[in-house]
């Protein structure tokens, strides 16, 4: 089974969503950790083949977010969750996407650190 691994305040951002949220959130980052894709599970747009999937769950009106990734090493690197507050329809906004590139490249260089 593979490592969790937690960037910034992904953990304290996942924990101050709704129940509901964090079982469907912690559910799919189990699933990752044995090898398997959660069904709601897909690649995030803008990252091409680099392995970086969300989980989108909907909650009393909201739209929640939690990504990660599982291309570095013996882990699972949990990059943001977040709530979207998107007025441009699905699209992740650019701040959101910008926080998830900065925290991949921290994941990346954490998992060439371990491996040293």
């Amino acid at each position: 089974m593979k490592t969790l691994l937690w960037i910034a305040s992904a953990k304290k951002d996942l924990k101050a969503m709704p129940d509901e949220v964090q079982d469907t959130f912690g559910f799919a980052l189990h699933q990752a950790q044995i090898g398997k894709k959660h069904a709601q599970a897909k690649p995030l747009k803008g990252f091409g083949s680099t392995g970086v999937l969300e989980v989108v769950e909907d909650s009393d009106g909201n739209t929640y977010r939690a990504v990660y990734t599982v291309k570095f090493g013996n882990a699972v690197y949990v990059l943001h969750c977040f709530q979207k507050k998107s007025t441009h329809g699905i699209a992740t906004p650019k701040p959101d996407m910008d926080l998830i590139r900065e925290r991949l490249k921290a994941a990346e260089a954490h998992a060439q650190g371990e491996q040293k």
